[in-house]
């Protein structure tokens, strides 16, 4: 608007449609700004106005909607204003069906689909094509369930480009108290997985932020509870399974507690040693133990072996010892019965008793010696010959030994 405009009355600009001279309306059709639709130079976006020849009436509403018709045909395809709807319509639809299109999705092998409408969870689909409503409305998440993941403590490894494994010591997370006061450089590794069930794979999607670093804060506080509860000497030889499994216990334990949708599969220490300053003394003490341990098997297996020969050898004793004593008492048993049942017999015959135990113990006494028998009443030298029948018959048994029988 002019500056003779801006400089008119109240009256005047309540009045727009005044047919006053140089003062131009809004409507009005002198001047060189005659209003939107004025016949002055500038006629406005859509032409010279409804009455050019400077009329103070009000525009045309017919021919503003027709100057409007016209103009909507050189925007829109058709040429025509029916035909032009038409394809708008036709845009609009393409545009739709393109968005709805773009709810399709692909679930992988070991993936599960999880499907949000409007923020909210409504169902999880199995692998596969699945279709859901489009962003911004619907929103798919596809966990890996089946991917067991890693997640080192105390220890930071990098890849090479030739695909070697670097292990770099975090002081600050290895470094723990032992229960006796000592310090001990636990470097281990933890293995978890997503709970393949609907409820922890939800808790594991929007109940944690950032599950590595859950997890591996998780690890490194259990870790140290475990560790400060355990003596070094135990912690550094035999204790090291017992240790891992209650820290895997206390691991779940602590992550269900959050919530979190992890399953712990397995801790595994990597490595357990004293502090770098002192590894050298422990590893001499270490070595000492092991000495020690050595020797006390090697003991115990002596004793093993001769224990029990020593325990045969006197059960073989105590044995002997035992029919010793049942063959002396049964020897000693039967000369008293023998003894007695002789008596018996001495009182009934006494002079034929006596005789008989002449007779016996002579022969006992001159069995075994070589005899010459001498005849008293002979003339001669008065020794009687005889014929050594034993004798004969032992050397006969010797000589055919010796000639095979023969």
């Amino acid at each position: 608007m002019s500056g003779n405009a801006c400089r008119t009355s109240q009256k005047e600009v309540l009045m727009p449609w005044s047919n006053q001279s140089g003062g131009g309306g809004p409507w009005k059709g002198g001047g060189n700004n005659g209003g939107p639709w004025g016949g002055g130079n500038n006629n406005g976006p859509w032409g010279g106005g409804p009455n050019r020849g400077g009329g103070g009436t009000p525009p045309d509403l017919e021919e503003l909607l027709k100057r409007t018709q016209d103009r909507m045909k050189n925007v829109l395809p058709g040429g025509g204003g029916g035909l032009g709807l038409i394809g708008v319509l036709i845009v609009i639809g393409v545009v739709v069906i393109g968005w709805l299109a773009t709810g399709f999705y692909v679930v992988d092998e070991g993936e599960v689909g999880v499907e949000l409408v409007l923020g909210e969870v409504a169902d999880q689909t199995p692998p596969g094509l699945n279709y859901n409503w489009p962003y911004p409305i619907g929103e798919v998440y596809r966990p890996q369930v089946e991917l067991q993941r890693e997640t080192t403590v105390g220890v930071d490894e990098t890849v090479s480009a030739a695909g070697a494994v670097r292990a770099r010591d975090v002081p600050e997370e290895s470094l723990m108290l032992t229960g006796d006061e000592n310090i001990v450089d636990v470097g281990f590794k933890v293995l978890w997985r997503i709970k393949n069930t609907r409820e922890g794979i939800n808790d594991f999607l929007f109940n944690i932020q950032d599950p590595s670093s859950t997890v591996k804060a998780v690890a490194e506080s259990a870790m140290r509870e475990v560790v400060g509860a355990s003596n070094i000497d135990s912690i550094l030889t035999e204790n090291r399974v017992s240790i891992q499994n209650d820290v895997d216990s206390l691991m779940q334990k602590t992550l269900d507690a959050y919530q979190a949708g992890i399953e712990v599969a397995e801790v595994q220490m990597q490595r357990v040693d004293p502090p770098a300053q002192v590894i050298d003394a422990f590893r001499d003490v270490q070595a000492a133990r092991a000495d020690q341990e050595r020797i006390r098997n090697e003991a115990e297996a002596y004793a093993n072996r001769i224990v029990p020969e020593a325990r045969g050898e006197s059960a073989r004793v105590l044995e002997a010892a035992n029919g010793y004593r049942e063959q002396t008492i049964a020897e000693a048993t039967g000369q008293s019965q023998r003894f007695t049942k002789i008596y018996d017999q001495y009182k009934n015959a006494p002079d034929v008793t006596r005789e008989r135990m002449y007779l016996e113990t002579l022969e006992k006494v001159l069995g075994a010696n070589n005899k010459i028998i001498i005849d008293s009443d002979s003339s001669g030298s008065g020794v009687l010959p005889f014929l050594p029948l034993n004798d004969l018959n032992g050397r006969g048994n010797a000589s055919s030994a010796r000639t095979g029988g023969n």
